[in-house]
């Protein structure tokens, strides 16, 4: 039998398929017994969210000149005009629509309330264009009693310093008059020594008494003076760098533990650099009783400085504006950028206000962020760019210089 017939050709057993359709077996999906296709990629509906820290310049800007002066406004003419021209225009209004609730929209109200009328320094040298003469015109008017310096101690010197500013005499006695908490007398003899005393930044202990000099104190119109330390002592062992303070080892391991000497006492704080404290006393006076203490004759070459209430407040907005507007600038490659883009990313990329804009809106379109959902509006309470951008340059840390094509560009310097 040859071999071509045997069942060895085909070993596959076939079995005879029901004609009967009812008792086929069912498929899950009735698109079973369709073609497959590989899916076609599919275009995406809304655009690529662009990263913020993406640099959209890949090259340098062009420079065609530096720019000295940030005046726009020609009407003003003096250091006076300028204090008070940077104060109103220190916060954008609060928009209508920003997506804030009562809480947020008081909150930032208050604090712009509390903030003390102080001009910093570095603002006024970035709207004039020759700091020698505004030098010589706010030692002028100082003298005259118009303008009052104020100084922080630990916050520099010089045009980037923070803790160097401008007080117009007039707003300081406003701010006297308006606290509740002085009296009458307290508030004449304060007013009095700001008009008698126009060029002294401190204020002896022997003008005033220490009960009035501790409520002042608490109002925020006085500071303890206390040395401070020196940039050359940073990098010394510690018992040299302030052997003559309160809070050096010296005199902390000689304290009784447990008492206000062994961690420094009241000024301890205050010595460091930091903020206000409190009377600057002896080590023998924190072991006395408190009414032994008011007995007892104070210091006479003790001084106190001049403080306005919420100054505080008022450096760290400024501190963390300068830093939060050099971040923005240092993401860029070269570290420079057009300052339309600066802008936007200061206010946080929110929803504009113009026809197209309202008409997307409408139609259900994203068109933006809400302004009370940036940090603009969360952290720094609405605070202006271009006042920010003063800051800067007046400080030193960023150059304006004209483009030619798109307009003024930022560089860090």
């Amino acid at each position: 039998m040859p071999l071509n017939f045997s069942a060895a050709h085909s070993s596959r057993i076939t079995k005879p398929k029901s004609k009967i359709p009812f008792l086929r077996r069912s498929r899950s999906s009735p698109f079973a017994n369709a073609p497959r296709r590989k899916p076609l990629p599919r275009a995406q509906s809304k655009p690529e969210v662009v990263e913020e820290d993406e640099d959209l310049f890949g090259d340098r800007l062009d420079d065609t000149g530096l720019v000295t002066s940030l005046a726009t406004d020609l009407s003003l003419r003096d250091v006076a005009q300028m204090i008070r021209y940077i104060r109103n225009h220190m916060f954008d209004q609060v928009p209508e629509r920003g997506g804030m609730n009562s809480t947020q929209i008081a909150e930032v109200l208050n604090l712009r309330k509390s903030l003390p009328p102080i001009v910093s320094l570095a603002h006024v040298h970035a709207l004039i264009t020759s700091p020698t003469a505004a030098e010589r015109e706010i030692a002028e008017l100082t003298k005259a009693g118009v303008v009052r310096k104020i100084n922080v101690p630990g916050r520099g010197t010089g045009g980037s310093s923070m803790g160097e500013g401008l007080v117009l005499v007039s707003d300081w006695e406003e701010m006297v008059n308006k606290t509740s908490s002085l009296t009458n007398d307290l508030r004449s003899g304060l007013i009095q020594h700001l008009r008698a005393y126009p060029l002294a930044p401190t204020l002896r202990l022997g003008t005033v008494t220490a009960e009035d000099a501790a409520i002042l104190m608490r109002a925020g119109f006085l500071t303890a003076s206390s040395q401070q330390w020196a940039s050359a002592n940073v990098f010394s062992r510690p018992d040299a760098a302030s052997s003559s303070t309160l809070t050096s080892l010296s005199s902390i391991s000689r304290a009784a533990s447990g008492s206000m000497a062994a961690i420094g006492g009241d000024s301890a704080v205050h010595q460091a650099g930091g903020g206000s404290g409190g009377l600057r006393r002896s080590s023998s006076q924190y072991d006395a009783h408190p009414e032994e203490q008011a007995h007892r004759p104070q210091n006479s070459g003790g001084e106190f400085l001049m403080s306005l209430p919420s100054t505080g407040p008022y450096l760290r907005l400024l501190t963390s504006a300068r830093s939060h507007l050099m971040s923005l600038l240092s993401k860029s490659k070269y570290k420079e950028a057009p300052l339309y883009l600066l802008h936007e990313r200061w206010d946080g990329g929110i929803a504009a206000d113009d026809s197209a804009s309202k008409a997307k809106r409408y139609r259900g379109e994203f068109v933006g962020i809400l302004p009370g959902r940036t940090r603009k509006w969360k952290q720094f309470y609405g605070l202006n760019f271009d006042w920010v951008l003063a800051e800067c340059l007046g400080a030193g840390l960023v150059e304006v210089f004209e483009t030619g094509s798109v307009g003024r560009g930022l560089r860090a310097v």
